[in-house]
């Protein structure tokens, strides 16, 4: 078991966490808004976090998701994030919505980084990527900025359009937009005898499909790993999947990725975490990703 942290974040900085909460740069703003795993005390007093902030997230009194951001004058609803590496370069509209989330999971950087590398790795011309509950899309934006054919996979339409934004702001093109549950295409591919170089889960512990589909990770992601066993090459290949599900262990994916896909791999498995401006890691999910041994 490894853990695993971004190395070259420009554009994004953890600066503070506790007391349930973290403090946060997204480029030149600054964000205060709930972490259930921070539950630790602040660094910083009440009064600097007060002082720094651009926006903060208050939540419903009836909601642990929702909420509303408290911003001070200045603070833009939509602004853009850029990922910047040697070989990577990936724009992202950023915006305060309504469920705390802004657009982007820097701690994601780690993994856009090893889609990059091992898609140079592929000697084939134009290897195929699928990114199933892709969210915004940067894991796309990374597959396509490294010449993959890829597929997106989200089931809320918004959220594609803003992926569609986030290609554009990046000056790629060509990728294939799928509002869809997740389950249900992946099933469809299977019938079609479709396959991939590359899989990307992110699976949310509970959601719902465009046609009111149920999604409970515990109960579906034992089915929905056994078909992309099925739907993933077999060689030239990798895997990724991140889970953000409190009650997940890192030791639930290693058994359920040796289960559906063997252990003659290149497989790491653990946790994703950040460090604060004070040393403090805060976890940020547990991921397993696999790669075919000549890559």
């Amino acid at each position: 078991m490894i853990l695993l942290t971004p190395e070259q974040h420009t554009d994004y900085q953890l600066i503070d966490t506790g007391g349930f909460e973290k403090l946060e740069r997204f480029g030149p703003y600054i964000l205060s808004r709930p972490e259930p795993q921070a539950i630790w005390d602040k660094s910083l007093s009440e009064q600097e976090w007060e002082k720094q902030s651009n926006a903060v997230f208050k939540r419903d009194k009836n909601s642990q998701e929702k909420g509303q951001w408290i911003s001070k004058p200045g603070m833009p609803d939509k602004w853009v994030f850029q990922y910047r590496t040697n070989s990577l370069h990936l724009r992202s509209k950023l915006a305060l919505s309504s469920f705390k989330h802004v657009g982007v999971f820097p701690e994601q950087a780690t993994n856009w980084d090893y889609i990059s590398k091992k898609l140079k790795q592929i000697p084939e011309s134009k290897p195929s990527v699928l990114n199933l509950f892709a969210y915004t899309g940067i894991a796309s934006l990374a597959a396509k900025a490294a010449g993959a054919d890829v597929t997106h996979v989200d089931s809320v339409k918004q959220v594609i359009s803003w992926s569609r934004e986030n290609m554009e702001l990046s000056g790629l093109d060509n990728i294939r937009w799928v509002v869809e549950d997740a389950l249900k295409f992946v099933q469809r591919e299977v019938r079609r005898g479709n396959q991939y170089n590359g899989i990307i889960l992110d699976p949310p512990a509970y959601g719902r499909g465009p046609d009111g589909e149920k999604w409970l990770l515990e109960e579906s992601l034992n089915e929905i790993l056994r078909l992309c066993a099925l739907l993933l090459k077999k060689e030239n290949f990798f895997f990724i999947i991140n889970l953000y599900s409190l009650g997940f262990s890192a030791l639930i994916v290693e058994n359920l990725i040796k289960a559906h896909f063997g252990t003659q791999m290149n497989h790491e498995f653990g946790e994703l975490f950040i460090p604060d401006s004070f040393g403090k890691n805060l976890p940020l999910g547990v991921f397993s990703r696999f790669s075919d041994q000549s890559i």
